[in-house]
């Protein structure tokens, strides 16, 4: 009984994780992370504070799993691309279109979203490097089967994935992308992509 217990125990603590990263995020998004703190979150759950503290020790540490659970989805979504039964090469012409698009929508839709991952960027948080680590993993399976196929030259595609998705910052990071938006004196995305997938057929 003692596992049936332990494991409702955890579904019932899970549910109410959840319940709260939903109104974190539903929050965030409409007022901004700055502007929401753990009272709101609370307030709008109907409990006290105190009980918000039972499950997450600050604001901070929601933030953190709610950019987790954003980047995990992101991870998702390219481990699909990576899986589609298409070229490498357009796996990964379209990886670096949907990377782009999805950080262009936190941009010009979402702006209280792109708040919430410089905020993250800004403190160099393990989740993001995580993120990073997992899109590495997604970009070198690509890599391997294009160099399988004949697509590419043979390279090392662990260091090969670090340096193309080095080639997609501009596209990829809000800060940079922003900066780059527009500018007649940046390369285009199509223009970077291009460049790097040329790079693994030399």
């Amino acid at each position: 009984m003692s596992d049936i217990a332990d494991r409702v125990a955890d579904s019932s603590r899970q549910d109410n994780v959840n319940r709260i990263l939903d109104a974190a995020d539903r929050l965030f998004r409409h007022y901004g992370y700055s502007k929401t703190n753990v009272a709101d979150i609370a307030r709008d759950l109907g409990m006290s504070p105190a009980n918000i503290y039972r499950f997450f020790g600050s604001k901070s540490e929601i933030h953190q799993a709610l950019m987790e659970r954003m980047l995990t989805h992101r991870n998702d979504l390219a481990m699909e691309i990576a899986n589609l039964p298409i070229s490498a090469e357009e796996r990964l012409r379209r990886y670096g279109h949907e990377e782009h698009q999805f950080t262009i929508n936190v941009l010009t839709d979402q702006k209280k979203v792109h708040e919430m991952v410089v905020v993250a960027l800004e403190h160099q948080w393990g989740v993001i490097e995580k993120h990073i680590d997992q899109l590495h993993i997604v970009l070198a399976k690509i890599i391997s089967d294009g160099i399988a196929s004949g697509e590419f030259v043979d390279q090392d595609p662990e260091m090969a994935a670090r340096c193309f998705g080095a080639c997609m910052v501009p596209l990829c990071h809000p800060q940079v992308a922003a900066q780059c938006m527009n500018k007649e004196n940046r390369a285009s995305p199509d223009e970077l992509i291009e460049f790097a997938i040329r790079a693994l057929k030399k």
